[in-house]
């Protein structure tokens, strides 16, 4: 797919998801432990204790969630695809019962008309491949191709989009350096060689799928925010330049320059990754996209003074409330780099929602997805080219470390019942999308 083939594709809108957070069935039907079967048995590891056994159960009741999706209005969704369920050893040996289920999903999308947007890897590493040196070990970005190519090869004809990680700085500075994700290692040398590993498997995943000829687009996912010193303070701007440079040139730059930022090599000093000749240029292959994760900004310090929030106040993660960051975030990406399309691909806030007489409302989760889609509208007016919205989350899931104790979704989940109920922000998006409710000022995206 070209660059200029996915500009005749309309704006849409969509919801995500991923694998290990809803599917639930990790025991069944060949499906191969992955990282998070395994730090979920880590004592203390996640705040409530609990795992991703059952989630949302969504393997079996995905014919319901499918009706729900179109129920919703939904043009699009973004799912991830479980290494572990289609690979269970992430090498070697195919487990046909886990490609059917995703050709299950994407069938039923596609008979509802709404688009499947993959995500290949969400953070859910088949264990079998931790054994063996995991994402430090550059043999797994060798594996991850091959994985790709054997989901192509399956569904590649039929999905709009193909997105060959999410999040890349999490697996690496909160799986590998902070070790609060999996698979729980706290080493910043390391980190930093996942880092390169990852964006790597990137670069050679999209060579495997071209080779394919996949009609799919093309890209990756990142979480960006834009980074602000707590004061004017010399050492709190130096601090604000790097932090900066770790979480979002790091990333963009080898992907769209072909190289990595030269101060945040020195500040690494030793603990830089070893890149062979090369690589490089697998990495800075053609796009066709760049999905964007924003949830608010980001202050660095020197020490530990951070400005108070801002007028909207935080969510219940504690993040301020701040859509005109992704207004700036755009408009900075936009002026720095030459961008392919760009979709928001996630975008919500968790918030502690009550069920009265079988309506969950929300007010304050719809006044965040009003305003941050007004936020892209204003970038989309300054130039910055893009092409969808995904709300983060359909449901209710397992929140990686903080278990069941936060709740992202449109869709109510209740987990002892499974039983889903469309919260008020759900049925708004519904409506929006139907041009039924209220436009946000500058939607203009349609």
């Amino acid at each position: 797919m070209t660059q200029q083939a996915s500009k005749q594709r309309p704006f849409v809108w969509g919801a995500a998801t991923s694998a290990y957070q809803i599917e639930g069935a990790a025991h069944e039907d060949g499906r191969g432990a992955s990282i998070w079967d395994s730090f979920c048995r880590v004592p203390g590891a996640i705040v409530d204790a609990s795992n991703g056994d059952v989630a949302c159960d969504h393997c079996h009741r995905l014919d319901g969630d499918l009706r729900l999706i179109a129920d919703l209005g939904l043009q699009a969704y973004r799912f991830s695809v479980s290494w572990s369920r289609v690979q269970p050893s992430g090498r070697g040996a195919v487990n046909p019962l886990g490609l059917d289920f995703y050709e299950r999903l994407v069938d039923g999308l596609l008979r509802r008309g709404i688009k499947p947007y993959l995500t290949l890897y969400h953070w859910d590493l088949p264990q079998a491949l931790q054994e063996r040196g995991g994402w430090n070990e550059r043999d797994t970005a060798l594996r991850f191709a091959d994985y790709a190519e054997i989901v192509a090869r399956r569904l590649g004809d039929r999905v709009v989009s193909v997105a060959t990680h999410n999040e890349p700085w999490v697996v690496s500075v909160l799986g590998h350096e902070r070790g609060l994700f999996a698979p729980g290692i706290q080493d910043r040398k390391i980190a930093m060689q996942v880092s390169h590993n990852l964006l790597l498997s990137h670069g050679l995943a999209l060579q495997a799928l071209r080779a394919l000829d996949t009609q799919a687009e093309l890209g990756i996912v990142l979480n960006q925010a834009p980074t602000y010193p707590a004061t004017e303070r010399a050492e709190d701007v130096a601090k604000a330049r790097i932090d900066d440079g770790l979480l979002v040139r790091w990333y963009m730059d080898p992907l769209l320059h072909g190289r990595y930022p030269a101060d945040v090599l020195a500040h690494l000093g030793a603990d830089v990754p070893n890149v062979r000749g090369g690589d490089l240029d697998i990495i800075c292959q053609p796009i066709d996209f760049i999905g964007l994760n924003y949830y608010t900004r980001n202050f660095a310090s020197a020490g530990s003074r951070k400005p108070e929030p801002g007028p909207l106040g935080v969510t219940d993660m504690g993040w301020e409330v701040y859509p005109d960051g992704l207004t700036e975030l755009l408009l900075r990406l936009n002026r720095d780099y030459t961008l392919p399309p760009v979709y928001i691909t996630e975008n919500g806030a968790a918030y502690r929602d009550q069920v009265e007489a079988g309506r969950v409302h929300d007010t304050e989760r719809t006044d965040y997805i009003r305003r941050h889609i007004d936020a892209v509208g204003r970038a989309m007016a300054q130039g910055v080219d893009v092409r969808g919205f995904f709300v983060w989350s359909l449901f209710d899931n397992f929140e990686w470390s903080l278990g069941y104790t936060r709740r992202f979704g449109i869709v109510h989940v209740d987990y002892a019942t499974q039983r889903r109920i469309v919260k008020d922000s759900g049925r708004w998006y519904r409506d929006f999308i139907g041009g039924i409710a209220p436009s946000p000022s500058g939607r203009g995206l349609g």
